[in-house]
Parts: structure tokens; C-alpha cells; sequence
């Protein structure tokens, strides 16, 4: 069956082209659903989604943030409940009211943002809450431990069971989710947004991990934004736009550019700066930056100059000290020497309010943790790190009224799709979550904006918002230190590159001049510039 309804935009291809266009042929299902909608106050999140996805396949699920992607995973994982429709496992119809259903009949979740203890062994982490006993008793650590290296060895993970969480790289802390869930017994596994946090050589041996399981049978949805990824892994794709499925595709038979048009109507959207824009003004300077960390050196000597209208990109595997960089820039974290000033003022030993006066905009690489208050309104988070500032305040009160107001404007110049300004951002999708925060940052006229994986985890449709807002800043002479682990991103719009490594920075690079394996090599130490 071929389906892409009335909703798809025009390709600009021959209709013959069309009938490239089909579903993936299946065999047994494993999961089917059937008409599942879902609605809040405001918005209907899924409406009459049809999804069939084969034994032993990699099933991709693509969608713009906001189409109802993962909410359609969290009914399937008994996270919510289906207001209408029918899901089947195995062809049996299924009624899922927690987590616990979904897991009891072997389906599991690995989620975007890592569920792990990180002063835990991988061991802990994997058994929490479902702790091996011995004679009902006593924990039986020796069972487990068993079983654990049993399944890596299986599948090919790799993973030590008796490591510490917080000494594993970003790839293997992934590997000890998928493991997780595969102790608990998991056949269908469900992973949101796996790759976000990856650079290509973890992708690629994720990518292998994951043709490991599905040829000893399981089934994988590997939900993503990143369509090459999508294309490259995936043996069926299902399409959502604006709720419901439009289309079912054969990978083999769809470019990243027709894939794009069904999710969000236009073309991919390119990173590339074109005119530079890069004055002789220094915004920021930073002078041999060093920060130790039980015993070591996590930023070591770290120097650099951001001119007013320039993006000076960081490349680095997460874990070398990217994220303690920002974080002493930011006032976030001591340093143990070096110094840091701001438009010829020094802010070394100035806190991180005061920082945030003098015009230093942050997007914070987990927008949970450090970008937004979840249960609170929209017009509330707008305020978050501009509390001293108009128009959030009237002499020393808050003005509600004017952050209100401000609020609206940010959610029509950026796109922010949500029911209205008086909703918890844990309502929105991260794309439009992601999309509040980069217009509060942006407002206050910045003399420097820190952008901290600015879009992580969004469809390429916020992207490419995201990416017009950052340009048209730094044309307007905004300074931005871009921190990504997108190379495309990193090399499209920065003006000038540096890899850090182990605390240093060990290369600058030309980003008119390097391929992201370039960058990639260079940035484990292996490429020529390192």
C-alpha cells in the first residue's frame, strides 16, 4: 500500500516520480496501530496515526518537532493513553497503562536524554529496579553480572559491567541504555533521537550495534531528524506531519531532499555563511583558562579571541572539556588561572548574573537542566537568567505584564508553535522549547552569545529557523562561540574552527577548506591538524 495523502507538498518532480514513493515491504508485524489519537487542551497531538512495523527491522519515524512523534512513542510505551485507536503487539491487541505494561510484554525505550547514575557501576544502573534476589533475599549481584556480559557479548556492545558510569564516553553510556533495557527483556526497542549526542565514528558503531540486534530478531523504531542517518540505517521510514502519518517510504527509493519535503514542505536547509561579517572588534578574550577536576586538568590553557560579528566554533568528542570551557565562561565553575574579558572589561572573578547583565546570551546544551523551569509557563522562562532586565521588570518588581508581552513576540518571531503563553514548556516538543530559548537569549541586545549544541534534537525545519536567527545576529556584529556536535553545522557557520582535545586546543582548522571527516579525524587526535 501506498499512502502519502493530500497534506504532501509538491516535490517539483514528474508524477512518475511519485510511485518511487512506498511502504517497505513487510513481513510479520510486530507492532501495529491503528487510528491512535491523542489530545490535550489545545492541540491534538496524534490524530488517526496508522503504523505497521516488521519483525526484525529498523523502522524510522520522521517528523518535524511538534508533529507528535514522541507522543505517539510514549503511548506505545505506556507513558499516555491512547484517547482512540488499537495497538497490537505480535498481532494481539494490547492495553497499555505504565511503562511496566509495555516492558512486560518486551517492548522498551531508550530516551534521548540518558537515564543513568553517573557514581553507580554500569552493573547498579542496569539492575536498578529490578534487582536480582537470591532465595528472595539477598541481592545476587554474581547472576546479574552473568547475564549482563551474556547479552553484551551477544549483541556485541562491549560493555564492562563493572565500570563507573561517569568514566564512559557518550557512545558507551548509550550502549548501557540499550543494554538496560535488553535485560529487562526487551524485543522491540524503541530509541529517540540516538544520535544527538554522537560524533561520526560513535554513529557508525551504533549503526552497527544496531544491525547486530535486529539480526538475532529484535526490532528497532529509531525515531531521528537527521535524514541522511535515517536513510543510511533505516529498512522502512514512516512520515508524520502536523499529527498524522502522510507517508510510508522506502528508504531505496527516497532522497534526503523528497524526505524533507514530506516532513516540512521545503528543501534541507543548509548551515553555509556566506559574506564574512567579522570586524576587528574583540568581544571576547580568553588568556591561558585552566580548571582542574580531581587532580587533573579538564581545561588546560585554553586561548582565544571572538571578534564582534564572528562565530568561532569548537570541535571536540564530548567529555575533553568543551562543557567546563563554557561553563567558567559563563561563571558557572571556578578556574585555577587565565583570564577571561568581556568588550575590554575583565568578568574573570565577576558571577554569572552580572555576567548575563553585561550582554552574554547562553543556550545551554540540555535545555531541561540548565534552559527551563518544566512545570512552569512560558511567559516564567522567559524571564530565567533576565530577571534585572526590562521588560521583565518595573524598578525592583517583576512586570508580569511586560514579560507577557515579550513572551508573545518571541513566540511569533521564532516560530514557537504551542496553545499560548500560560502552558508549561514541559508541554511543548524540544524543537519549540529549543526555539523559546534561543529567542530569549537573542533579546536584550547581546554582545555575545554562547550556543551550547543550539540545535540538538530539533527537525530540520527549527534548524534552519535557528540557523537564520544565529546569522542574522552575527551579521547585526553578534560574538557566538558555537559548541555542536553536528561537523556540517560547525563547518557551515563558523568563521573560524578550533579542536579541543583533552583540555587543549590542539588545531585550528580553515572551515571553508575541511570535510567533516577531516574534523572528525582531527578531533580523537588522529588528523593531520592535531
Amino acid at each position: 500500500m501506498v499512502y502519502c495523502h493530500n497534506r504532501c507538498p509538491p516535490s517539483g518532480t514528474p508524477r512518475s516520480k511519485e510511485a518511487a514513493i512506498t511502504t517497505a515491504t513487510a513481513n510479520e508485524p510486530a507492532v501495529e496501530l491503528a487510528g491512535i489519537t491523542k489530545r490535550f487542551p489545545g492541540v491534538v497531538a496524534n490524530k488517526d496515526i496508522d503504523l505497521k512495523v516488521a519483525k526484525g527491522r529498523i523502522h524510522a519515524i520522521v517528523g518535524e518537532n511538534g508533529a507528535g512523534k514522541s507522543t505517539l512513542m510514549k503511548i506505545l510505551y505506556g507513558m499516555q493513553r491512547p484517547d482512540e485507536g488499537v495497538i497490537k503487539v505480535d498481532g494481539s491487541p494490547v492495553t497499555f497503562g505504565t511503562p511496566g505494561d509495555a516492558i512486560a510484554h518486551g517492548i522498551g525505550m531508550v530516551h534521548q536524554h540518558f537515564m543513568l547514575a553517573d557514581n553507580l557501576t554500569v552493573l547498579e544502573n542496569i539492575v536498578l529496579g529490578s534487582e536480582p534476589r537470591k532465595g528472595g533475599v539477598a541481592l545476587d549481584f554474581r547472576a546479574a553480572r552473568k547475564k549482563i556480559k551474556e547479552i553484551s557479548d551477544t549483541y556485541g556492545l562491549g560493555i564492562e559491567p563493572d565500570m563507573l558510569v561517569e568514566e564512559l564516553g557518550v557512545g558507551d553510556r548509550q550502549r548501557v541504555e540499550i543494554l538496560k533495557v535488553l535485560y529487562r527483556g526487551a524485543r522491540i526497542l524503541i530509541l529517540d533521537e540516538p544520535t544527538a549526542v554522537l560524533v561520526p565514528h560513535e554513529v557508525d558503531e551504533l549503526f552497527d550495534n544496531l544491525r547486530g540486534l535486529v539480526r538475532e530478531g529484535l526490532t528497532i523504531l529509531f525515531i531521528s531528524h537527521k535524514l541522511d542517518e535515517v536513510l543510511q540505517v533505516a529498512d522502512a521510514i514512516t512520515v508524520i506531519r502536523r499529527g498524522t502519518t502522510v507517508a510510508a517510504v522506502d528508504p531505496k527509493e527516497v532522497t534526503a531532499r523528497r524526505l524533507a519535503e514530506l516532513m516540512v514542505g521545503s528543501e534541507l536547509p543548509s548551515p553555509e555563511t556566506r559574506e564574512s561579517t567579522v570586524t576587528d572588534v574583540v568581544a571576547l578574550a580568553v588568556r591561558d583558562l585552566r580548571m582542574g577536576a580531581s587532580g587533573r586538568s579538564v581545561v588546560d590553557g585554553v586561548g582565544f579571541d571572538i571578534r564582534k560579528g564572528e562565530v568561532l566554533g569548537i570541535a571536540g568528542v564530548e567529555g575533553n572539556g568543551q562543557a567546563e570551557l563554557v561553563e567558567a565562561i559563563m561563571g558557572m565553575r571556578p578556574i585555577s588561572s587565565g583570564s577571561i574579558t568581556l568588550n575590554g572589561r575583565d568578568i574573570t572573578h565577576w558571577s554569572t548574573l552580572k555576567r548575563r547583565e553585561a550582554g552574554i546570551g547562553y543556550i545551554p546544551e540540555d535545555r531541561h537542566r540548565h534552559g527551563l523551569l518544566l512545570e512552569s509557563p512560558l511567559w516564567e522562562n522567559r524571564i530565567l537568567g533576565h530577571q534585572t532586565r526590562k521588560p521583565n521588570v518595573r524598578g525592583i518588581w517583576i512586570d508580569r505584564a511586560g514579560a507577557r508581552r515579550d513572551t508573545q513576540r518571541i513566540v511569533e518571531n521564532y516560530d514557537v508553535r504551542t496553545p499560548g503563553i500560560e502552558v508549561d514548556a514541559a508541554a511543548l516538543s524540544g524543537g519549540n522549547q529549543q526555539k523559546l530559548i534561543v529567542g530569549r537569549e537573542m533579546s536584550g541586545d547581546p554582545v555575545l552569545l554562547i550556543a551550547s549544541h543550539p540545535t540538538r534534537g530539533v527537525d530540520v525545519g527549527a534548524q534552519a529557523a535557528i540557523w537564520d536567527h544565529l546569522r542574522t545576529a552575527r551579521a547585526a556584529g553578534l560574538a557566538v562561540l558555537l559548541i555542536s556536535a553536528d561537523l556540517d553545522e560547525l563547518i557551515g557557520l563558523s568563521d573560524s574552527l578550533k579542536v579541543i582535545l583533552r583540555g587543549k586546543i590542539v588545531a585550528d582548522i580553515d572551515p571553508t577548506s575541511v570535510t567533516p571527516e577531516q574534523l572528525g579525524s582531527a578531533m580523537t587526535g588522529a588528523g593531520e591538524g592535531a
